[in-house]
């Protein structure tokens, strides 16, 4: 016998799954956790107008949202007691007093609040006798404005929407089937709700947006700061490229040259020198291929030889032909450095003054280079921007530069203003002396 029953996978019609998906988030947010004792967080004071406040009233300001939920219970209750001025008894206090407990409710369990307001509207209204604007008498009426904007700020947006349509149904069943006789009040509650509400999600909505604006600004920051990071460090990596693939020719050719250096050499010492000839060229190899991998398309391999200590009298003639006033003062015994301490040095001292001239025009600089016991000094300061020329700030990677130099040696570094609002920048990189050879 054929059945007509769809089988089991078979796929649903959107519409269906957009139903489902609906009905599914009005059970997640009026449903699901509806007594869930959710008590409402103090104030962050910390942002805002509040933190300007002294620390002793601040720590209590935290309770602010706390009163002014108690402040609009007692607005309902006193609300309730003037509506039922003219009856005395249980009745009138459970007439004034229901409202006012239903909105300190939503202090601890909101949703449960929201259903309690909705359900207790008759038998309020019953209570005070009231049958103008059924089902909401006045203060039921303002309970429950006030649970559905307490309730709202609690949860998220879409509650707003499940809250408004859940009332706006109630509303109408209610007056139409359950109070026909009385004028109802459903539609000015509907609209109220309807404006409060709207404002409330928009304030919500907006203010969501600037935390995820906020969040994706400090990522993009922290993105930007590693990019900057490898791209410097890339840099570095090329320069030094240089300096170490000279070493290794050295070697290579020195290897190579060794064996004819000495009359019949063994053949043992002419294996090894051929060895170390092989793994120099070797390793040239694979530098020439790390390069390959670190440069940019656009990068051009330099046809001068990587800078020195001693190219620093060029750099600051010509950065003094740029209009910067420079001093250069050379300190201790100057000896021969690593070529690769010399590199570092001379481009601290290029990226430094580079910045004085875009941060701070019309300053003048002093560079101090020391040659120590343990090692190489450098002190580069500058004034105040002086003149009409405005600041070009640049992309504020000469910093992070000097930095990853200075690190790579395993030296110290330190950048920051001066009490005449300049600024300085101190460098050590220690250069063990070298033993004389016995």
């Amino acid at each position: 016998m054929n059945s007509t029953r769809p089988a089991p996978d078979t796929p649903r019609s959107p519409e269906l799954r957009l139903t489902l998906k609906a009905l599914g988030g009005l059970r997640a947010d009026l449903f699901d956790d509806a007594f869930a004792y959710r008590p409402l967080p103090r104030w962050d004071v910390s942002r805002g107008p509040l933190r300007f406040l002294p620390r002793r009233i601040r720590d209590e300001a935290g309770v602010i949202p706390h009163l002014v939920v108690g402040f609009a219970a007692l607005i309902v209750f006193f609300l309730g007691l003037e509506r039922a001025r003219d009856s005395i008894g249980p009745v009138a206090f459970l007439y004034a007093a229901v409202p006012a407990a239903i909105v300190l409710l939503t202090l601890i369990r909101p949703v449960l609040a929201f259903w309690a307001s909705l359900v207790s509207t008759p038998f309020v209204a019953y209570l005070g006798t009231y049958g103008d604007g059924w089902p909401w008498a006045p203060n039921s009426f303002a309970t429950h404005l006030v649970v559905l904007v307490v309730v709202a700020l609690r949860t998220r947006p879409r509650t707003a929407g499940w809250m408004w349509l859940v009332t706006a149904g109630y509303a109408l069943f209610v007056s139409f089937f359950l109070g026909a006789s009385y004028e109802s009040d459903a539609l000015p509650l509907v609209f109220v709700a309807g404006v409060s509400l709207l404002l409330v999600t928009t304030s919500q909505v907006r203010r969501e947006a600037a935390r995820e604006v906020t969040a994706q600004q400090s990522v993009t920051a922290v993105e930007r700061s590693k990019r900057t990071l490898l791209e410097e460090r890339t840099t570095i990596a090329r320069e030094l490229h240089d300096v170490v693939a000279h070493h290794m020719s050295v070697v290579a050719i020195q290897a190579e040259a060794a064996p004819y250096r000495v009359q019949n050499p063994p053949p043992e010492l002419e294996q090894a020198f051929a060895t170390i000839r092989e793994n120099a060229v070797a390793a040239l190899t694979e530098l020439r291929r790390v390069l390959g991998v670190v440069r940019a398309e656009d990068y051009e391999a330099p046809d001068a030889p990587q800078p020195t200590l001693a190219d620093l009298d060029g750099l600051v003639g010509n950065v003094r032909e740029a209009g910067l006033d420079v001093r250069l003062t050379v300190t201790g015994a100057v000896r021969e450095l690593p070529q690769g301490v010399e590199l570092s040095a001379y481009r601290i001292v290029q990226e430094a003054l580079s910045n004085v001239l875009r941060h701070a025009p019309g300053a003048g600089a002093t560079v101090e280079v020391s040659h120590v016991l343990g090692g190489l000094g450098l002190r580069i300061v500058n004034g105040p921007a002086r003149g009409l020329v405005k600041p070009s700030p640049g992309a504020g990677h000469g910093i992070t530069g000097m930095r990853e130099r200075v690190a790579m040696l395993n030296g110290e570094m330190t950048a920051e203003t001066t009490d005449d609002g300049g600024y300085a920048v101190t460098a050590f990189i220690p250069v063990p002396r070298e033993e004389p050879v016995a």
